[in-house]
């Protein structure tokens, strides 16, 4: 059994400002010296982020979509493994989850699975007495989940605070804080959500130790604690990655820097356990891969805001082609994709791939439960996998002569999608590799191979 307080902040949709309030909360029980572990529902990268910054420890995802939900409470152990306290922010409204099968991959979904008390964040711009009502109805809708509490998010006034705090104590719901507004402090946004931290660096730290500053001064941390050590203890063990004792470990690089910030902390953590030593390498900066690489994992990003530098970075480039010619393993999703092509935005990219890539308008979001149509570095040909799509870019072809993916789209259209050729597998999915069994193991035997 586990005693860990937590707590999972949610809202009645997007754009209450439950990240804002997330990341403060975050810092102002850091800054209290206690160890706090931050989670995100749902597969998004770019909110980890900034939970890392304020917490100064790795943000990590529970997604039950992706990993199944037998895994959600191991992962979460795992992840909270030494922490005083952990925060889970949500996704989208409190029971939002897969379109087509009610509830499944909502917060509410995680919440349950974890057995932890819900705050909800609610914006009460243009709302008074009427919170209560949506509050009330938030807190009965479903009896797994437990609204402990209410923060009040760009409250106007003090007047209105009453009118507000009264309204909520007639249906007996805590108010833990109440957040005036700050229209100045605003993390800034582009076409796939907010900008990355690691795209900000100094300015994005700035903004955390303000979010911070303001939580705590308008939130009862003390509170929030006696909430979060409401929840029970949680039964079974922490998940661990597989192991395999080798002497033989091939070299893996993993892409970081601005342009592809998007990776789950698991994925390293399964290589390493399944034989490989991991490097990181910065696409923008970096002239050269590191000596020895028989391995790269090219994740997503935003290689199309830095399309410019990553096409000056011309020895780089040469560098990546000459290993996928010498039969490196590749895993590349979506930015990784992108990177391989002959071009993105008219701009050379590492030309590996007889694809050509371009900014459209359209935003190509969604989970896919797809089949593998060829067999890779990651799984064999038949293997099922779940994954998300999550990008603003078009590649044309779509899919080569060995496809990777097949899957059906929201429409009930077939999507054939991705290529691999040798040991190279580049696709627009993105993957957990905590929800698909084997495929570290794959991916390092294959780089070992190419050692």
């Amino acid at each position: 059994m586990v005693s860990l307080p937590r707590i999972v902040v949610a809202a009645p949709a997007s754009g209450h400002g439950k990240t804002s309030v997330t990341t403060g909360l975050l810092a102002a029980l850091a800054a209290r010296g206690l160890t706090v572990s931050p989670h995100k529902v749902g597969p998004d990268y770019i909110d980890p982020g900034y939970h890392a910054l304020a917490a100064g420890r790795v943000g990590r995802n529970l997604d039950p979509w992706l990993v199944g939900e037998d895994q959600i409470a191991p992962l979460f152990r795992h992840g909270a493994q030494g922490a005083d306290v952990a925060v889970i922010e949500g996704v989208m409204g409190l029971f939002d989850g897969v379109a087509d099968q009610p509830g499944f991959a909502s917060t509410a979904h995680v919440a349950s699975l974890l057995s932890a008390p819900v705050v909800l964040v609610v914006d009460a711009t243009a709302m008074s007495r009427s919170i209560a009502a949506l509050v009330a109805g938030f807190a009965t809708f479903d009896p797994s989940v437990r609204i402990s509490g209410v923060i009040l998010n760009r409250v106007g006034s003090e007047r209105h605070r009453q009118i507000l705090t009264s309204a909520l104590d007639e249906v007996g719901v805590e108010v833990l804080g109440v957040i005036g507004r700050h229209d100045k402090l605003v993390t800034p946004s582009r076409h796939l959500g907010l900008v990355p931290a690691a795209e900000r660096s100094a300015l994005a730290r700035k903004t955390v130790a303000e979010l911070g500053q303001v939580v705590a001064q308008s939130v009862d941390l003390e509170a929030i604690m006696r909430v979060a050590s409401t929840a029970p203890s949680l039964a079974g063990n922490a998940w661990e990655p597989s192991l395999v004792e080798t002497a033989d470990r091939p070299l893996v690089a993993v892409a970081g820097g601005p342009a592809f910030t998007f990776s789950y902390a698991e994925t390293a953590e399964l290589l390493t356990a399944a034989g490989a030593d991991v490097v990181t390498f910065d696409p923008t900066r970096d002239s050269r891969l590191p000596a020895g690489v028989s391995g790269l994992v090219i994740g997503g990003g935003f290689p199309e805001v830095h399309a410019e530098a990553l096409a000056d970075n011309t020895s780089l480039r040469d560098d990546i082609a000459a290993a996928v010619r010498r039969g490196a393993a590749v895993a590349a999703e979506c930015a990784g994709l992108l990177y391989l092509a002959r071009s993105l935005d008219d701009r050379t990219m590492c030309g590996v791939l007889p694809v050509e890539a371009a900014m459209t308008s359209r935003l190509t979001m969604g989970y896919r439960e797809a089949v593998a149509m060829t067999s890779s570095v990651l799984a064999p040909a038949g293997t099922r996998v779940r994954g998300h799509e999550f990008h603003r870019t078009a590649a044309t072809p779509a899919f080569g002569a060995n496809p990777a993916w097949r899957w059906r789209g929201p429409t009930g259209e077939t999507v054939t999608e991705g290529h691999v050729a040798g040991r190279m597998h580049a696709s627009y999915l993105h993957l957990h590799w905590a929800g698909v069994p084997g495929a570290a193991t794959r991916f390092v035997a294959a780089s070992r191979e190419a050692a």
